[in-house]
């Protein structure tokens, strides 16, 4: 017989019961719905086995479910009921329990029904709110890199505070941490955290703003899951960490917050820089710039030195030094010309001038010799027929001159 499978075939087909259980299973945990569920109900059958599990049946008057609570939830929970007949709200999600082909509820949170409701009315919240928009990640800011003007929402008479001033005088002692009072448990805690919010978003220079508070139950961080101060945190102008009980506490107004801190300590050292990683890093950054610093100055130095040598070469300053040695050496050579004519000169003069003596009058005239001239006219007298007896003459010796007159030709030869 042909017929129309489980998988959309058209031929006949045998399962094992292990492959429809698994084929069962894996269709149960591909349903959202039935993986992040809660169930109310009360409890029966509760035991826990010697591996540290819990199992049990959670029922109402229409059904029950087998339940089960593995030893590491078991460990970390807050609440475990004291045994059958306590009504609970469970939250976990549905699979089968193959070797047994039961459908069974794998549970990771466990409440007594008062607190029950409120983690309904949370997930209703929150539901709500995250389908409006107001959790996208695309709509939070990033924190400011060195804040100058920390706000902080909290009590000013909690713990919270003093770990939150602790951490940014160890942190960051530059900030300003600017409180802004209030109450944070009980009816009037989510009015004062708003006004809080709006006041510090009004300071001027606020650059980030903490939301703190210690831990608690969850009646006691209830403020903080009204949607009041989630709006207040989502359309704060000033971006916001918010740092609300433990750990394992989450709150509506973490979701709303641009960054979520497991504690107030932990919100602080988010919306701070570490001083000491500061200064190591400047460190780095003073050896890196002095680095690059002597590499880019023993650089622009061989690009200097290229341009000076060229500039050198270039230079008119070349040109006019040449200039100036090849004058230098015109000028040595004029000198060395110079005093060489002179110094032929002053021979040629010296010749002259021994030759001139030689030829001087005066010495003929020191070796004996005199120059005899007519008195009457100055003529000189070379020849006894230039003279006649009578006249007057004068003689000119080595050391004067005298007058004398001609006589006959025998008295001369007499005299």
């Amino acid at each position: 017989m042909t017929q129309l499978s489980l998988f959309g075939e058209l031929t006949p087909r045998v399962y094992s019961v292990g492959a429809i259980t698994t084929y069962i299973k894996e269709r149960l945990e591909v349903d959202l719905t039935l993986q992040d569920l809660w169930l109310e109900g009360e409890i029966s059958n509760w035991r826990r086995a010697a591996s540290g599990h819990v199992y049990f049946t959670l029922k109402d008057p229409d059904a029950s479910i087998r339940c089960i609570l593995w030893r590491s939830t078991v460990q970390r929970l807050n609440y475990l009921p004291a045994g059958d007949g306590e009504a609970v709200l469970a939250h976990g999600r549905i699979s089968v329990y193959e070797p047994q082909g039961q459908y069974q509820f794998y549970v990771d949170d466990l409440e007594p029904v008062g607190l029950g409701a409120l983690h309904a009315q949370f997930e209703r919240l929150k539901a709500r709110l995250a389908q409006e928009g107001l959790f996208d990640e695309a709509r939070k800011r990033p924190l400011p890199p060195f804040p100058r003007r920390i706000g902080i929402v909290t009590s000013p008479v909690g713990a919270a505070l003093r770990d939150v001033l602790n951490v940014l005088r160890r942190r960051y002692p530059l900030a300003e941490a600017i409180l802004a009072p209030t109450q944070v448990q009980g009816e009037d805690a989510p009015p004062q955290i708003v006004g809080a919010l709006r006041a510090l978003s009004e300071v001027a220079g606020v650059d980030v703003i903490i939301l703190a508070r210690g831990g608690g139950s969850l009646e006691d961080l209830w403020a903080f899951n009204d949607e009041r101060v989630a709006r207040a945190v989502a359309t704060s102008p000033v971006p916001v960490v918010c740092g609300v009980g433990h750990e394992t506490d989450f709150t509506i107004a973490d979701f709303a917050a641009d960054l979520r801190a497991p504690t107030p300590s932990a919100a602080a050292e988010l919306a701070t820089p570490d001083r000491n990683e500061l200064v190591r890093r400047l460190g780095r950054l003073r050896a890196q710039l002095a680095v690059t610093l002597g590499e880019a100055i023993a650089r622009r130095r061989r690009l200097l030195t290229g341009e000076v040598r060229a500039l050198r070469r270039l230079s008119p300053q070349t040109w006019i030094d040449r200039r100036r040695q090849r004058v230098d050496d015109f000028s040595h050579a004029a000198q060395t010309a110079i005093a060489h004519q002179l110094m032929l000169g002053r021979e040629r003069l010296n010749g002259l001038s021994l030759r001139l003596s030689a030829l001087n009058p005066e010495a003929t005239l020191a070796r004996g010799y005199a120059v005899v001239r007519r008195a009457d006219d100055g003529r000189v007298v070379r020849r006894v027929g230039q003279v006649s007896p009578g006249d007057r003459l004068s003689v000119q010796v080595s050391d004067g001159i005298f007058e004398s007159i001609v006589r006959g030709e025998d008295e001369n030869e007499r005299g």
